[in-house]
């Protein structure tokens, strides 16, 4: 833990945290955000220490120094705000303060009422080998005191002197650091754009919006546009755009037979037509790609694009490339497989050939073409399946280059692999909260992902179906059950999506005993009314016009557990940095009947008077309600709206205060 061998350094430096794997991973953060350290420093004896932490920022070769503080038990805090996108380091540096010890004996010898001739002499020396590390004007300052504290004329003013605030305000400025110990690394900083923090995603497949029941292209897309961004969405992600193979393409519901018709997967990437820089000849041209991304633009939209390394059998690389597919003994190439699944339309690469290098370049490459066509956000698929150290090169690659580019990781995998891409650059990540529902498991599941290590790594995107997935919960929960999804991933996390028209309609029909879509838009263009009776479009867009306008939404670590005593029920609350920037969120996990039960607050922590009342604003509903101490009665009907989202308004002290919602 020191820095070199010499035995006068006395400080021990421990625990400096936030630090992921002994520092081998960066956390994380957004800008604009605060990063809080701690460290516990001591050091033998009685002495006083001097504590500062260390940072700076991308391209900065000196120190930002500040000033820790002591909390309790040899902790140390400090914090400072990142301002920049890039890479920040941070470390700690402390020593003994022989100044500020001497200061403290010197008020206890005063206090016994002891002769302190000496010790101001020695207070004397201090200043003066301090003006030597000074300016010309401040080291004036010092000396001058120093004269004052070793005349044995001046008696009481000498005291005075020694011990004033502008004395230890002084010497602060020029500490002795000849001992100093420096923390044994620096520890690292990902800043990403806000929106790596704060998102909602609306997933479609631009095939299936075609006018008159013809191949939708990316010109029929600019369509729904405005749409999409009037739901209060950010991001439109888009299934992979690239020619889709011939050779073994999947029918209707994943049949290994298709028709003359059948549009295949968009995830069976490649054919003559090309690979993952070619776009399907049936949604457009590349130019009508860019196209789309600008329009999206002037609407607030980015547009997400899935990043599938994987190939069709008719994909150039087979040919042009043969050493980076898996050749079987009959000489075909190996096809995807997850047994008893086949994926006959599918092969990997193989991430183990000898010429892997050239492998890695030419991915990296494939996202550099798309970040050249205007795109940031990738939603990656299925990257537990390729090398980690293959992903933490290509993010450093790309993010070198274009540190706004953001990776979502959809990886529903074993938790530490999921947590391992999370540490090595992926900027999000899909989660188990698609299969977490009743309040045991959302509970456990939110603390773990924002009270440990993970949530300096780790920022998850709450999906509540995806084309791949109807969970069982949706298939027999009904509209409400979907209501239910959609605000607990909204507010849980500060980053959702869903897919879209699928979800917007309520759809839950599965293939039995199965969590699939029966019919499954994967393999068949879908023909959507997004005005079909039972949808849920206004609830989408009254939630995400509720995140957009509660700064406390968007963000995910300030989230906080509250007690209800009913096991259908789940409340939590998150505050900002505004103190009357509070909501609570009280959902019942149950779709088909009514539950009731009593919230528990805590007042102190939300700055609340246990004698005033207080009115809580339901931005579902526009229902208000006055609350008054810590516990208040809530009844959820699901067939009307299963969840409330409150928000805390004010302390209500006068008659008239009522009138606001009377």
């Amino acid at each position: 833990m020191i820095a070199d061998n010499d035995g006068r350094r006395r400080v021990v430096i421990d625990r400096v945290r936030p630090q992921i794997d002994g520092g081998r991973f960066p956390i994380k953060r957004s800008l604009g955000e605060t990063v809080t350290v701690r460290a516990d420093v001591f050091a033998d004896g009685h002495d006083r220490i001097g504590v500062e932490l260390l940072h700076r920022g991308p391209g900065q070769d000196s120190w930002t120094v500040g000033t820790m503080v002591h909390r309790v038990n040899d902790e140390w805090i400090a914090q400072f705000s990142v301002t920049e996108l890039g890479d920040y380091r941070y470390t700690v540096r402390a020593w003994v303060d022989h100044f500020a010890t001497w200061q403290a004996d010197l008020a206890k010898r005063i206090e016994a009422h002891q002769d302190v001739t000496v010790e101001l002499r020695i207070g004397a020396e201090m200043l003066t080998v301090a003006a030597k590390r000074a300016g010309q004007s401040d080291a004036e300052r010092l000396k001058g005191w120093a004269r004052h504290l070793r005349s044995t004329k001046r008696g009481r003013t000498a005291i005075e002197t020694a011990l004033s605030d502008e004395l230890t305000a002084m010497m602060a400025q020029y500490p002795d650091r000849s001992l100093a110990i420096l923390y044994d690394r620096d520890l690292a900083i990902t800043v990403d754009r806000p929106e790596a923090v704060f998102s909602a995603w609306y997933e479609l497949f631009p095939r299936s919006f075609g006018k008159g029941g013809k191949h939708g292209t990316f010109r029929d897309c600019e369509r729904l546009l405005r749409e999409i961004a009037r739901m209060g969405f950010d991001v439109l992600y888009l299934p992979p755009i690239h020619p889709i193979g011939q050779t073994h393409r999947k029918g209707k519901n994943n049949a290994t037979v298709c028709t003359k018709t059948d549009p295949g997967s968009p995830w069976a990437i490649g054919s003559a037509e090309g690979g993952h820089k070619a776009v399907a000849k049936e949604l457009g041209t590349l130019s009508d790609f860019r196209r789309l991304v600008k329009k999206a633009g002037q609407h607030g939209l980015e547009i997400a694009l899935d990043m599938a390394f994987q190939c069709s059998p008719d994909h150039p690389y087979v040919t042009s490339h043969p050493e980076w597919f898996r050749w079987r003994p009959d000489g075909t190439v190996q096809f995807a497989e997850n047994p008893p699944k086949k994926y006959e339309d599918i092969l990997p690469l193989n991430f183990e050939t000898p010429q892997w290098r050239a492998l890695w370049e030419e991915l990296r490459d494939v996202v550099l073409f798309w970040t050249d066509q205007g795109v940031r956000i990738f939603r990656v698929d299925n990257p537990h399946t390729k090398p980690f150290g293959f992903w933490q090169w290509l993010i450093a690659e790309v993010r070198r280059r274009h540190p706004d580019v953001l990776f979502l990781a959809e990886a529903f995998t074993r938790p530490k692999v999921m947590q391992r891409l999370a540490k090595v650059g992926f900027n999000q990540s899909y989660t188990y909260f698609t299969w977490r529902n009743t309040k045991w498991e959302l509970e456990q599941y939110i603390r773990e992902l924002t009270q440990t290590d993970t949530a300096e790594t780790m920022r998850p995107n709450f999906w509540p179906n995806t084309p791949d997935i109807l969970p069982q919960y949706l298939q027999y929960g009904g509209r409400a059950a979907f209501i239910i999804r959609l605000v607990l991933a909204a507010t849980l996390s500060s980053s959702y999506g869903i897919y879209g028209p699928a979800f917007e309609l309520c759809v839950s029909e599965a293939i039995e005993g199965k969590e699939e879509y029966l019919d499954s838009e994967k393999y068949e263009i879908k023909k959507w009314d997004w005005k079909r009776k039972g949808n849920i479009r206004p609830v989408i867009e009254r939630i995400n016009r509720v995140r957009r306008e509660n700064p406390c939404l968007q963000t995910f670590r300030n989230i906080r557990l509250y007690d209800v005593q009913n096991e259908n029920l789940l409340c939590y609350g998150k505050t900002g940095d505004d103190p009357t920037d509070v909501t609570v969120i009280v959902v019942s996990l149950d779709p088909h009947h009514k539950q009731s039960g009593w919230v528990q607050l805590p007042l102190d922590a939300l700055g609340l008077d246990p004698h005033q009342p207080y009115l809580m604003d339901d931005a579902l509903t526009g229902d208000k309600y006055v609350w008054q101490g810590a516990s208040n009665y809530i009844e959820l009907d699901p067939h009307i709206m299963p969840a409330h989202i409150l928000r805390l308004r004010r302390t209500l002290r006068r008659e008239t205060d009522f009138d606001y919602f009377l």
